[in-house]
């Protein structure tokens, strides 16, 4: 049953995906077609590495630059140096050599729409004065909702079910790939090591000149709250990776977005103050252009597309934070207003790993 499985999806790829020269050029520089089997062998050490908590981004079948940096770093862990690519080979494909890529099988599972990926999906003005009269920011659609649970780029999931990712309904079964999914009704279950009260987010969500991302989030903070100082974070801004360390080993890494030239990313050692689940966002566009505060603000809701995403882990640098994100194309990919952005599923793994009181150094 599964060799048959495994051949209609073949099959599906097959005719989908070997028509997209147009992203086959973005993503490769012009190399030649995919064959599905290629695009089935990088979507595997994509999920791979996924699973190890090695984040490679949004899944989409290439091996694009955080799968490369990802598994550079999966290879640092086990004290592995990383393979030099092949001189004249910038494309060359990575050397997988004793990774156990065996265990991601089947690449591709068939999952059934229940009604529970759709409670969050809803109405999504454009407008910021809109949105703010809401009591959640939700997912726009099924796709896009389908897409995060997956760690997946949407047109990758549309390229897997043509045709089927519109209009979707409970009971519909659609082709994914095998990763453990997001569950975004688990967030307020999260337990991480020191969450914030309102009265702390209340003083993040005012912020200062400086950081232009301050939510809010209900949660509790512990006083004084510290760690074991082996534990470590390091956010690398040449390489928009973020690198958790245990005792100096790196034990998990995932792609992030940072500062803009404008609104630059703090530079210097930090520490955790706390997390805070599903937090709020005071959207202040002069303080999100220039730095400077104003009384002209919206106080967005929390929800999947609140620009800050579902979690904000709090910096003692007042306003700024680790957080998620409404949009996780743009991870890697577009400049943040001062703060460190990642993607909503990595944001939530990177938050059950760390506690009050660990250092973040931002290089």
């Amino acid at each position: 049953m599964q060799s048959f499985v495994r051949l209609a999806i073949t099959a599906m790829i097959s005719c989908s995906l070997l028509g997209t020269a147009a992203a086959e050029k973005k993503q490769s520089g012009g190399a030649q077609k995919r064959s599905p089997a290629d695009i089935e062998a990088a979507t595997r050490l994509q999920i791979f590495l996924d699973r190890a908590n090695f984040g490679p981004g949004k899944l989409d079948g290439y091996y694009g630059e955080f799968t490369r940096k990802a598994l550079a770093l999966y290879r640092e862990s086990r004290g592995e140096a990383a393979p030099a690519a092949p001189a004249g080979k910038a494309e060359a494909l990575p050397d997988v050599t004793g990774l156990d890529l065996a265990s991601v099988d089947p690449v591709f599972i068939t999952y059934t729409v229940t009604d529970a990926d759709l409670e969050n999906v809803g109405e999504l003005p454009t407008e910021v004065a809109a949105q703010a009269k809401l009591k959640a920011l939700p997912y726009r659609d099924a796709a896009e909702a389908l897409s995060e649970k997956f760690h997946s780029d949407p047109d990758f999931l549309e390229q897997l079910n043509p045709g089927k990712m519109k209009d979707i309904k409970a009971g519909d079964e659609l082709q994914v790939p095998n990763v453990e999914p997001f569950e975004l009704a688990a967030v307020k279950d999260l337990k991480p090591g020191s969450e914030i009260n309102p009265s702390v987010a209340n003083e993040i969500a005012e912020g200062e000149p400086g950081g232009a991302e301050k939510p809010a989030g209900d949660a509790q903070e512990q006083t004084g709250a510290s760690t074991s100082p082996q534990m470590t974070v390091t956010v690398d801004m040449k390489t928009n990776m973020l690198a958790v360390y245990d005792n100096e080993k790196v034990v998990a890494a995932y792609p992030v977005t940072i500062g803009s030239e404008q609104t630059e990313s703090p530079v210097g050692e930090w520490k955790v103050r706390g997390v805070a689940k599903m937090p709020t966002f005071r959207y202040d566009e002069k303080m999100l252009n220039e730095g400077e505060r104003s009384d002209d603000f919206h106080m967005l809701p929390p929800g999947p597309n609140n620009p800050v995403g579902v979690i904000w882990i709090a910096l003692n640098k007042k306003g700024i934070g680790l957080h998620g994100t409404a949009a996780p194309d743009s991870i890697g990919r577009s400049a943040s207003h001062g703060c460190i952005r990642l993607a909503n599923w990595d944001v939530v793994r990177l938050a059950g790993k760390i506690k009050g009181g660990v250092p973040v150094s931002i290089q």
